[in-house]
């Protein structure tokens, strides 16, 4: 017998297995991994919970684990090899995968970090000195989104503002019905800059947003900053690999993180940060000053004193974890996709709402509308409703509050206007029965004419 995994595929057709006994479906031998072998990937997780929030922490499956673990007992067994014949070679293997991913020109524009937000304090770390230095004038200025991941906003005070930076915000519509609506709000910050006499020396672009959660049109976007003469851009795409195409070449941004942890299937916590090969850029320095100071910025991140850079190390590992799946990264991106997509759907249609955009503006998450009644009415209800999912019916889901507009139809009445979106995501280790799960958990609270009102204070 073939050791690769039986599948029987709907087709028709009458068949026999390997013992001669009669089967009604085909009998196919199939090289890619089996739902049973997902499940075993995954069946750490607590069986009791839908996880329908695989965006804010990833997940990792058992093989790699495993992975890690061994890095681990490499450096126990005997620290010193390790740091000095081990590291540096593995981080270089990590580094050789993101990069052929990525699609970038040389794996010396790839370094590996932490996070995302280690990713942010790099770049707007140089942005800091530009300003101090006098590359920058004090109230030239930085564009971002103003959706931006609350770490990266706290990032551009903490080092582009107390610089002297001028921060202008570009303020998207959400709902959102296209690329065009986003790009027009882009334009128009740029403009307003111009306007008030800044150079606009910085822009942060998220490829993703995350609450809500959007795929920006970032290729668009850049390809504008350029035109107008923006110094430096800057992709903040925490969400992005494994979720959606990543072509540095084609998006041309100076800079571009992304997290592993998260859709790459690795161990937290582990990120890649690129750099566009440019002289103007070879003062990029890791913050944790360590022994590898000036020898370049992937060699200083590989080392920043005594910790576990096991998470960093498994990524080939990850690859190999992916590369079982048909259609490789690819395959998982359209399957999850097209899964968060139908299930969005589902329960919109269940509740009689919407999704806060079309699918081609979705990844592997999407935003679907709560049911009015609810009365989900301040950033508050929406994390005592998210609490009370977890507690009290076994799902696990963030939600967004959006306040309603002025003039909007049912704004006057809460139990008219949508203000509640759930953030769902879909990864391989999901089924179907998590988003009923989620739906029917909704569609009990609405039968007992449940409000967010009712909820204690956290």
């Amino acid at each position: 017998m073939d050791s690769y995994d039986q599948e029987f595929k709907e087709n028709g057709d009458t068949t026999y297995d390997n013992n001669n006994n009669h089967v009604s479906k085909k009998l196919k031998l199939s090289p890619f991994i089996s739902d049973s072998e997902i499940r075993d990937e995954f069946s750490y997780h607590d069986p009791g919970v839908a996880r329908i929030n695989h965006g804010a922490f990833g997940s990792c499956p058992a093989s790699v684990i495993a992975a890690q673990r061994e890095w681990q007992l490499r450096y126990l067994r005997q620290p010193d090899d390790f740091y000095f014949n081990q590291l540096q070679k593995g981080i270089v293997e990590s580094r050789k995968v993101v990069k052929e991913m990525i699609n970038a020109e040389s794996v010396d524009e790839v370094s590996i970090v932490d996070n995302a937000t280690t990713a942010v304090a790099i770049v707007l770390q140089q942005v800091a000195w530009a300003f101090s230095e006098g590359r920058f004038q004090k109230g030239d200025a930085a564009v971002m989104l103003h959706y931006a991941y609350g770490a990266v906003k706290k990032a551009v005070q903490a080092y582009v503002s107390r610089a002297g930076g001028h921060v202008i915000e570009v303020h998207l519509p959400f709902p959102v019905h296209s690329n065009d609506e986003i790009i027009d709000e882009f334009k128009k910050a740029l403009e307003k800059g111009k306007s008030i006499g800044k150079k606009v020396r910085l822009a942060v672009i998220d490829h993703i947003t995350s609450m809500p959660c959007v795929v920006i049109p970032v290729k668009e976007l850049v390809k504008l900053c350029r035109e107008e003469g923006v110094d430096q851009v800057f992709v903040d795409a925490a969400h992005a690999i494994g979720n959606v195409g990543v072509d540095m070449k084609q998006i041309g941004a100076d800079f571009y993180t992304s997290n592993m942890h998260k859709w790459l299937f690795c161990p937290p916590s582990s990120a890649f940060l690129y750099c566009k090969k440019s002289p103007k850029f070879s003062d990029l320095h890791h913050p944790v000053v360590s022994h590898e100071y000036g020898n370049g910025l992937a060699v200083e991140s590989a080392w920043i004193g005594t910790r576990d850079y096991s998470s960093q190390l498994v990524v080939p590992s990850a690859l190999d974890f992916i590369n079982r799946f048909e259609g490789g990264i690819d395959g998982i991106r359209k399957r999850n996709h097209e899964a968060v997509i139908r299930m969005g759907e589902m329960l919109s249609k269940a509740w009689g709402t919407h999704l806060g955009s079309p699918p081609d503006m979705c990844s592997s998450m999407v935003m679907v509308g709560f049911p009015a009644c609810l009365g989900i009415s301040s950033d508050s209800d929406a994390l005592k409703l998210r609490k009370h999912l977890r507690e009290s019916f076994g799902v696990e889901v963030p939600i967004y509050y959006r306040a309603p507009k002025e003039g909007e139809v049912g704004a006057q009445n809460k139990h008219n206007c949508v203000t509640g979106y759930a953030r769902i995501s879909h990864q391989v280790y999901n089924t179907d029965d998590d988003y009923y799960k989620f739906r029917d958990a909704i569609n009990l609270l609405v039968r007992d004419g449940f409000t967010c009102e009712m909820l204690p204070c956290n």
